[in-house]
């Protein structure tokens, strides 16, 4: 609890349930100005990366939380002065349960708490320069001594001036910022030094096995190929990089081992000639009514899946393991898988199914541009109801994709290449992709997953009839 004056901002669950976030930057730092409302930081959770508002408007008192660090929900992480009470510091004897709750309950507007599984503690980032000396002691040879003062030194000028992607680096490399000498601008830390710094604590190559000092005279020198390599005896542990799984890449990843053992999968293929549709992306293009807006290719494949929804109700549609029914469906939240730095995230557009062509073009460069930057929403990431996943971006014909967990089918876009292909009885040279359709073959048979996979190629290869089927 802190004392008059001094309010205490705890992490707010910002999801659904939510356990922790990780702090990915402070917008704010001890002694500046913030209003309510004020962006202060941005956290990463398991769904997304989100900006956090002030509640409280004052005088940033104590950042709690480092960038970096993962807190639970419901811990404080940074202390505002609303110079109610003359600027006193908090109190480390204070921590009455009736003052936490007055804090608690002014927070409780902004934002509402999700439940707290469990305390929790991190394991411990291995770093290289642990690891060189561990490896050293295991050759025999004495440990360096660790490079205390250095990072002291640093500790006591400040915090570390750097940007969000280099600390990120850092925090991959095992590398301490407050240890690292700073060559930027300003004292900035730079790339080039997190990366000298990694290099530096890099094990030494380990000496040679010293020669046996009684050896028999006689002896057989032993075949070249016989001869025990040098390699063999390196820790490798020391030449290995541990990534911890957090956030929106751990959430997918649980998410794909649940889909991939829950929902029994089914994959079919297509090879499509989508030349007409080529054709139809450049004079949209023209159009008025697509200006400033990106028309590309997954935008008619977007909408032939809608089409062919319409026309087969029941591939969109979910299982509902607890009462065995299946639910179908009467609007679609079209998903859009997108690779981000932060991992895989699928958000989606609400109610697809209602949009004209121009607004679901503009929908969906909005997601993916959100999603690029790392701005999509929570409430952007659930709900989905049928996914595309574009893999043709990568150079990647073809794919067998998991499903996104809760859908009945997920549809994998190809590359588009031009192929030889027989065209109106002759042999000519085509822009040509491959579709691949997979489905939960509890809610999809193989009957209905042809004829959805069917019409959605029909449609590529002849572009009209979308527009007759939206008329």
């Amino acid at each position: 609890m802190a004392q008059s004056g001094i309010q205490e901002f705890r992490l707010p669950d910002v999801g659904e349930g939510l356990v922790d976030a990780e702090i990915l930057q402070w917008y704010v730092q001890p002694g500046d100005r913030v209003e309510v409302n004020q962006m202060i930081c941005e956290i990463e959770t398991a769904k997304a990366a989100v900006e956090l508002p002030s509640p409280y408007a004052g005088t940033v008192h104590e950042v709690l939380a480092e960038a970096g660090a993962t807190v639970e929900v419901g811990s404080p992480i940074i202390r505002v002065d609303d110079g109610s009470g003359g600027g006193a510091s908090a109190s480390a004897e204070s921590a009455g349960a009736g003052s936490a709750g007055d804090t608690e309950e002014k927070e409780k507007p902004l934002v509402g708490y999700g439940e707290k599984a469990s305390s929790t503690k991190r394991r411990p980032r291995r770093r290289p320069a642990a690891a060189a000396n561990g490896g050293a002691q295991a050759n025999g040879s004495a440990p360096e001594a660790p490079a205390a003062p250095a990072a002291e030194a640093h500790e006591a000028q400040g915090p570390v001036l750097t940007k969000p992607p280099v600390r990120k680096l850092a925090k991959d490399l095992g590398v301490d910022l407050r240890a690292v000498d700073p060559t930027g601008e300003g004292g900035l830390v730079t790339r080039d030094d997190v990366r000298r710094a990694a290099e530096g604590a890099a094990p030494a190559a380990p000496a040679a096995p010293a020669a046996p000092s009684e050896a028999p005279a006689a002896a057989p020198a032993a075949p070249a190929s016989a001869a025990p390599s040098a390699a063999l005896s390196v820790d490798r542990s020391a030449l290995e990089e541990r990534i911890p799984v957090k956030g929106v890449r751990k959430r997918t990843a649980a998410a794909m081992v649940g889909s991939a053992f829950t929902a029994p999968h089914v994959t079919e293929f297509l090879q499509v000639d989508v030349t007409r549709t080529m054709k139809a992306v450049r004079r949209l293009r023209e159009r008025p009514e697509f200006a400033d807006t990106k028309v590309s290719p997954l935008l008619m494949v977007a909408r032939a899946l809608l089409t062919a929804v319409r026309r087969h109700p029941e591939v969109n549609a979910s299982w509902d393991e607890q009462a065995q029914e299946i639910v179908l469906k009467k609007y679609v939240n079209l998903g859009i898988a997108a690779a981000t730095e932060r991992g895989l995230v699928v958000p989606n557009i609400k109610d697809a199914h209602a949009k004209p062509l121009p607004d679901l073009a503009r929908d969906l460069q909005a997601l993916t541009e959100a999603a690029r930057a790392g701005k999509t929403s929570p409430a952007d990431m659930t709900g989905g109801t049928i996914t595309i996943t574009n893999v043709g971006v990568f150079g990647v014909d073809a794919g067998t994709p998991i499903l996104n967990p809760g859908e009945a089918a997920i549809l994998a876009f190809g590359q588009i290449r031009d192929m030889p292909w027989a065209h109106k009885g002759k042999l000519k040279l085509r822009k040509v992709t491959t579709l691949s359709l997979s489905f939960d073959h509890r809610l999809v048979d193989g009957e209905l997953g042809s004829k959805v996979l069917r019409d959605i190629g029909t449609m590529l290869e002849d572009p009209e009839q979308v527009a007759l089927a939206w008329g």
